[in-house]
């Protein structure tokens, strides 16, 4: 019994360790060239703001004497700057929120349980791209993006961790901290050449991490007075921090700014689900390179209604995934964009000419798409040649298709066309990512269903055993069978992973199976062919549904149906030798075979089932080939191949009578009768029906009337 707890317990932790393995797996590739835009960039610096934790309605939502709690970021709205919404995805967390907003990429949700500071994977972000980024913040955030980059021109300014405090009575210090910081650090510049001679230097980047108005929302929530404050205190420092930017650099008019926030924050002060309070943040951009804002009068395309709410019906929205804002900071400065990104520049930001946003659109279609090209042919490298399947849509002469076709509209200066094709390469390069980095899900999914399946059946087999006296020794028949078949599928699965150069977990989720259902088979076979029956029944009821929707014959149903009918010839083999045990096997076997030959038969319940194969109907009628059915075989193929249709048709006419004669055998040796009695009582039997038949003939009609009366 401990035993048996043990290999239990096994089992299901190999079932929860292949959730991460099959569901959360690093996106990232490595290996590709970086892309960024041949025209100079607009900005030479850029200032990023991130407030943690702030939801988009806390920023934007008038207080309730209709006036705003940050004057100078509505002022940028109203005047100088783009406003919008960022929608997050979950877990809505601080680092995958700000992997998204500087590496442009969504992390896989593992990475958020693997540390703050230590990146599971490296990757790459428009830090590492820049010249020189200075990093003001917490000691979570700043150091996994100095970690990651290359060389030594990331530098970073943290707090103690011991700041971070949710019993503190304002943690809007943490803010002020860094307000502080940053000043000193400007300050400094005007007396230290060095520094100064970095600073105008083009493709800067400044970077601000805010958690004081996080901090304070998990400790009195989001519509506390300290969360309130925080804002307007978060305001008031931006307003100043930009006034000596400018006045530093001589208001050179090259200076970028973004505000954001990593995400939101639910009423209770929580985050990490996916409610609008959470998902919804706020996004300010001006300065060089941005548009100002834009009246309007028609109303604006989004129906959520938090343009009335938020007293802004006037002013043009632009929403952006948050991955977007990557490609857009690098756009900005002209640096590449981080070679993971995801994210798709949003043009509506951009103050430039078309040529500029067809160039720099085209930078972002090729980076992408150079993102695919690594993941196919890593896919394509660990499988084998005759088992892959492209992704279809972006084939290698479409893609060069593509490639070609942006490049001469954009020398043609046909700049709409050009943007509109390259929006068209990156949603077809970015399905592809999906397809190559699932790629392998079904098959391992299958292969741990199979696993574990496997082991529920054997749990209620030893039940059986245990409290229905069902036990029977293992026959010699049933270890000289399915001992082979398990040593040769456990030969043929290595050799299938080894050749693909599978990871080892491959090789537990896909040979876990194999002595699981080895333990069932020597219980049951009969059982096994239960449940195998039941799968046959669902599968010509999935498969009419698919070809009445004009979807075609679903994979997995051929699959199936393939494997049940080469299987049925040998599967009754391997059941006990007993009498019962073995027509119940060919019954169960054949019969699972016979309902994948009947997708055109209406399956309402299993006694129908039970009788339209007693009573032979559906077979087709032998005195008459106009009678059988080509729907018979849908499960099997639908591409039309008259020697395949019509050799499984002529299985599904045999089916009946090789259960029938199987029947009589057992007759024959349970009651001991001769053959030769046995053979008379079915001659009488056919001679009735035959003269049955013999007054039903008639010389007219077709051959289908001639051959059914």
């Amino acid at each position: 019994m401990i035993m048996f707890f043990l290999v239990g317990l096994l089992v299901h932790v190999i079932f929860f360790i292949s959730i991460f393995d099959i569901y959360f797996t690093s996106p990232l590739v490595h290996g590709m060239a970086p892309q960024v835009s041949p025209l100079p960039p607009p900005a030479s610096r850029l200032l990023l703001v991130v407030a943690d934790g702030l939801r988009a309605d806390s920023l934007y939502k008038p207080d309730a004497n209709g006036s705003t709690r940050a004057p100078y970021l509505r002022s940028v709205m109203e005047e100088t700057g783009s406003w919008g919404v960022s929608h997050t995805r979950v877990p809505t967390e601080s680092r995958p929120g700000h992997v998204a907003l500087i590496a442009g990429f969504y992390e896989d949700v593992s990475a958020v349980a693997k540390g703050w500071k230590e990146n599971p994977v490296e990757f790459d972000s428009v830090f590492n791209e820049s010249r020189h980024t200075w990093c003001w913040g917490s000691p979570d955030i700043l150091p996994m993006f100095a970690k990651g980059a290359s060389g030594d021109h990331v530098y970073t300014y943290t707090y103690p961790a011991e700041r971070e405090d949710f019993a503190s009575t304002d943690a809007s210090r943490l803010d002020t901290w860094v307000f502080d910081e940053v000043k000193s650090f400007l300050q400094s510049a005007r007396v230290n050449s060095s520094l100064m001679s970095s600073l105008q230097k083009d493709q800067n980047v400044f970077f601000l991490h805010l958690l004081g108005i996080d901090t304070n929302g998990h400790a009195h929530r989001p519509m506390s007075q300290e969360y309130l404050e925080n804002i307007r205190l978060v305001d008031s420092g931006v307003k100043e921090l930009v006034s000596m930017v400018e006045d530093l650099f001589g208001n050179d008019g090259r200076t970028a700014y973004v505000f954001t926030s990593d995400h939101g924050m639910t009423n209770w002060g929580s985050h990490g689900a996916g409610h609008p309070s959470e998902t919804l943040t706020p996004l300010l951009v001006w300065g060089a390179g941005v548009h100002t804002a834009q009246r309007v009068t028609e109303p604006q395309k989004y129906s959520d209604g938090y343009l009335q709410e938020w007293q802004l019906e006037g002013l043009r929205r632009v929403d952006v995934n948050q991955a977007d804002i990557a490609p857009l900071m690098s756009s900005l400065i002209g640096v590449p964009i981080p070679l993971n990104s995801v994210g798709v520049l949003p043009l509506q930001y951009l103050n430039n000419s078309d040529q500029f946003k067809a160039e720099s659109m085209y930078s972002n279609a090729i980076q992408i798409l150079e993102q695919f090209k690594v993941k196919m042919a890593q896919k394509k490298e660990t499988t084998l040649s005759f088992l892959f399947t492209p992704y279809q849509l972006l084939t290698e002469s479409r893609q060069a298709e593509f490639i070609n076709k942006a490049r001469v509209l954009i020398q043609l200066e046909e700049y709409e066309e050009a943007i509109s094709l390259c929006r068209s390469l990156i949603g077809h390069a970015l399905e592809g990512l999906s397809y190559y980095h699932t790629y392998d899900r079904f098959f391992l999914g299958c292969s741990v269903v199979l696993g574990f399946t496997g082991w529920t059946s054997y749990v209620v087999l030893v039940i059986l055993k245990t409290h229905a006296s069902l036990r029977r020794p293992p026959t010699p028949t049933d270890q000289c069978l399915v001992k082979p078949c398990v040593c040769v599928s456990t030969l043929l699965i290595g050799m299938f992973l080894i050749i693909q150069r599978s990871p080892v977990t491959y090789y537990i989720y896909c040979l876990l199976p194999v002595p699981v259902w080895y333990s069932v088979l020597k219980e049951s076979v009969s059982w096994v062919l239960s449940m195998l029956l039941t799968v046959c029944a669902y599968v010509p009821t999935s498969t009419h549904s698919s070809l009445q929707l004009k979807q075609g014959l679903p994979l997995l149903n051929q699959m199936i149906s393939w494997t049940t009918l080469g299987s049925s010839l040998f599967v009754p083999l391997l059941s006990s030798t007993r009498l019962f045990h073995r027509l119940l096997s060919i019954f169960l076997s054949l019969t699972a075979t016979y309902l994948l030959l009947s997708t055109g038969v209406s399956l309402h319940c299993s006694c129908q089932v039970f009788f339209i194969i007693t009573a032979f109907f559906g077979t087709g009628n032998i005195a008459s080939i106009n009678s059988f059915d080509p729907a018979s075989v849908y499960c099997f193929l639908t591409v039309f191949n008259p020697f395949i249709m019509g050799g499984l048709m002529m299985w599904k006419v045999i089916i009946p009578f090789i259960i029938v004669m199987c029947t009589f055998e057992t007759i024959q040796v349970s009651t001991q009768l001769s053959s030769r009695s046995l053979f008379l009582i079915v001659l009488v039997i056919s001679d009735l029906m035959a003269l049955h038949f013999f007054f039903l003939v008639q010389d007219y009609g077709s051959w289908l009337d001639i051959g059914t009366r």
